[in-house]
């Protein structure tokens, strides 16, 4: 099949991930992490306007989505700055002259990304790419609107107010704090019911809070080939058994505090504070956007730190 589409000044650099450094800007070392022909070839399927303009490169769009997680910015300030600004010209391959999208290739855009699923294929290779093992944990997402998100749920919390959204289940890596899996569910569904879901084979232990206790959370993990670390409410047996439990569950919030960093990143960096589109499927692709990105800026942050 033939698809018309605009050719960029960059694209073929931009899909060898071999863009000219410039300085060096973090953007270009990020852009040099990973195999952008990969993902070029998951994007391929779709197709440009049947009528109208040419259609802009959808490597070029997806590069763009990733710029306005990691910046916080709406349709319309990503039109603006990727027409002003050459860094992020030059990550999405555009050339210095050339007009850049306007904010309605942008919501066509995720719409063609969701009828596809894309979003999860997309997270899945640049997961994989970037590799790395378990924390789990969940965490409540306001929907964008309570008024007109028919599809989002309330949910109650022990120390907040109630919610009404969604929820993202997530699992991280212990030592270098990546996203390894997500789901997104309505708020109203429990933290353990997407754990065989976000768990990858043989992650290593697992940690977890009272939420992942149970016979059901933990067969989940023993499942995977690994071992169960959940805290616990209570034991019998006593002031040493008790002390046991508490050291236990002390050893467990140490390894699993660190995935309440990555939640507060996300919420406090890359827009996760509330959900910017209504309904589950666009929840979905905007927490994978964002831990698309956060697991490229974490991997070039820890490259960065890394003793020569």
């Amino acid at each position: 099949m033939v698809v018309a589409r605009r050719c960029i000044g960059q694209e073929q650099l931009a899909i060898a991930g071999e863009i000219p450094l410039r300085g060096g800007t973090s953007l270009d070392e990020i852009a040099a992490l990973i195999d952008w022909a990969e993902l070029d070839g998951l994007l391929m399927d779709i197709s440009a306007p049947a009528r109208g303009e040419l259609g802009w490169p959808p490597l070029a769009l997806f590069r763009a989505l990733l710029l306005a997680t990691w910046h916080d910015l709406s349709d319309v300030r990503l039109a603006g700055a990727l027409d002003d600004r050459a860094s992020f010209r030059r990550f999405c391959g555009f050339a210095a002259q050339e007009p850049t999208p306007e904010r309605t290739a942008f919501v066509r855009f995720r719409a063609a990304l969701l009828r596809r699923g894309l979003d999860r294929a997309l997270f899945e290779a640049v997961t994989r790419q970037l590799d790395a093992h378990g924390v789990v944990d969940a965490t409540l997402l306001p929907s964008a609107s309570i008024r007109c998100d028919g599809e989002a749920r309330w949910a109650g919390h022990r120390r907040r107010k109630p919610v009404h959204g969604y929820k993202a289940h997530v699992a991280t890596d212990q030592d270098a704090g990546l996203i390894r899996g997500v789901e997104v569910t309505t708020a109203n569904i429990h933290d353990a019911a997407e754990l065989a879901a976000i768990l990858p084979d043989g992650p290593g232990p697992v940690y977890g809070d009272t939420a992942y206790s149970g016979s059901n959370p933990e067969a989940a993990i023993r499942g995977r080939g690994s071992t169960p670390h959940v805290t616990h409410k209570s034991t019998w047996g006593g002031p040493a058994a008790l002390a046991r439990l508490e050291a236990h569950n002390a050893e467990v919030r140490r390894v699993r505090g660190r995935i309440e960093k990555v939640f507060g990143t996300a919420k406090r960096s890359y827009g996760l504070r509330r959900m910017r589109w209504l309904g589950l499927a666009r929840a979905g692709l905007q927490v994978r956007l964002a831990a698309m990105a956060y697991n490229l800026r974490r991997s070039w942050r820890l490259l960065r730190d890394a003793p020569a």
